[in-house]
């Protein structure tokens, strides 16, 4: 578990950080909330507090959402030449590279992942992107158009269009990546020329706040980009529900995006929803398993399988499915345990009581609807949120554990035997964010990829992203992308301008 030692082994700006109460940022100033109220934030290695943080509400949530109005409407940000806007992300993401280390130990200590894959992941894909994004600013633009009007023949017209930002933004980020969705957010806001209000998971607010110091050195004006720490059902329900708020942009589970989308149509907001997922891994026959087998242990338990593209349902050929379960119960027996601050650990606590309780109670539905815990199945030591990495075998479609997400280290391996049906039992969830399917022979590549329904399809790897390539989801994993030049279009307006010679 975490020690004294360990703690005094941080950086001395991450002791300092975490040496007093957290508060949020309005308009360029760090202010307490309106109620006074604060939060505790928790290690998920012992369950003892780190830091107390500002609690946001409604109040707080006005007060950012004014801020981020005016930004946008009469501050020096509408103005803001794109070259200059670009200056100010490239800035951003030059100190979000100088404190790396600080983010990684925050995100290590806040929510409880290795501290090296934190590093080498997380902070450094978080960097890249709002790098890649700091690239659009100069080349958002609208098109000529040939206009032909039948009833004016005689006249001339020119016609063109222009792409402008959506407005004030609000964005609610999850805690199971958050620095990285916390860039997610905020780059193709800020590139888009978009003000906006975060709101970070009350788990996992520290990041998210360190960020918005940074925010702060980089040269954005005031109230561009506003943090309120909160909990979903004040802060954020104030943020979905504001009259003045355009838009907005939802990572998490979609049983809350369904409440977030029900509650914005109010409003008619723009929404973009990034959402859950149950994602098939498929082992073809002819897959080569020195390959497969590590490669589906890492899609389920890397960051304690945390992850909304999970590989959480394994299909396995039943000529091969002895094997399978062999290599795949050897590689999780071998993970060692424990706190994320020891890079060494592989499986790190789930991030809070209530998620240890809910994979907890997976398990114990898996065991009682027949699946066999092939390994794991138990926690880990007698205090954090330490679970076994776990393996259910002979599962079936009709089992809780494989109709519901579950997001932790649990995977559900089911049987199959005729590779013409795998698509078939693939998509047959309400989910449709990832996939992944593993073979040498590319026919199966043509034939198989094109008929399963998922956002993104991975051959041979699982869970590799890229600034560059849109992620997100089909079905109920969500709508609108994230990443890539896509992830601009819901940020974005189309105005078409007429003008007669």
């Amino acid at each position: 578990m975490t020690t004294a030692a360990q703690l005094e082994n941080l950086h001395h700006k991450t002791q300092d950080f975490i040496s007093s109460p957290r508060k949020m940022l309005v308009n360029g100033q760090w202010t307490t909330s309106a109620s006074g109220k604060t939060f505790d934030t928790l290690d998920p290695s012992t369950g003892g507090v780190i830091v107390q943080v500002a609690e946001g509400d409604k109040e707080d949530i006005d007060r950012a959402v004014s801020a981020a109005r005016a930004a946008f409407e009469d501050g020096p940000w509408p103005s803001m030449n794109p070259t200059a806007r670009e200056r100010c992300m490239h800035k951003l993401a030059d100190l979000m590279e100088e404190n790396a280390d600080i983010l990684a130990e925050l995100e290590a200590l806040d929510n409880g992942k290795n501290v090296a894959i934190a590093r080498a992941v997380d902070i450094q894909v978080a960097i890249d992107y709002i790098r890649y994004m700091a690239g659009w600013p100069t080349k958002i633009m609208g098109n000529i158009l040939p206009l032909s009007v039948p009833y004016a023949p005689d006249a001339k017209f020119l016609g063109y269009t222009l792409k402008e930002p959506v407005g004030v933004v609000g964005q609610i980020i999850p805690w199971n990546f958050p620095t990285l969705m916390c860039a997610w957010k905020l780059g193709v806001a800020l590139a888009s020329g978009c003000t906006t209000v975060l709101k970070p998971a009350e788990e996992t607010p520290l990041t998210a706040l360190y960020i918005g110091e940074l925010v702060c050195q980089a040269g954005f004006p005031d109230g561009v980009v506003n943090i309120i720490p909160g909990y979903g059902h004040t802060a954020g329900a104030a943020l979905t529900t504001h009259k003045q708020v355009d838009k907005i942009a939802f990572t998490g589970s979609t049983e809350v995006g369904k409440i977030i989308v029900k509650a914005a149509a109010d409003t008619m907001k723009n929404v973009s929803m990034e959402l859950g997922g149950k994602s098939p891994a498929i082992i073809l026959p002819d897959a080569d398993l020195d390959i497969a087998i590590p490669g589906a242990a890492s899609a389920i338990f890397f960051n304690q399988g945390q992850v909304c593209c999970a590989g959480s349902r394994l299909f396995v050929p039943d000529s091969l499915y002895d094997q399978v379960i062999e290599g795949l119960a050897e590689a999780a027996n071998a993970m060692k345990i424990g706190p994320g601050l020891n890079p060494d650990n592989m499986v790190n606590p789930l991030v809070s009581q209530i998620q240890y309780d809910r994979v907890m109670g997976y398990i114990d539905s898996g065991r009682a609807e027949g699946a066999d815990i092939v390994a794991g199945g138990k926690r880990r030591g007698d205090k954090g949120y330490f679970i076994e990495p776990t393996i259910l075998g002979n599962t079936n479609r009709d089992m809780k554990v494989v109709r519901e997400e579950i997001f932790g280290p649990v995977v559900c391996v089911q049987r199959y035997n005729d590779v013409d049906d795998i698509a078939k039992l693939a998509n047959d969830t309400i989910y449709g964010l990832g996939a992944s399917i593993w073979t040498k022979d590319v026919s199966n590549i043509i034939n198989i990829v094109p008929k399963i329904r998922a956002g993104t399809v991975w051959v041979n790897c699982h869970n590799i992203l890229d600034v560059a390539m849109p992620f997100g989801g089909y079905k109920q994993s969500g709508f609108g992308k994230d990443m890539g030049k896509e992830a601009l279009d819901s940020y974005l307006e189309t105005k078409s301008v007429c003008i007669m010679a």
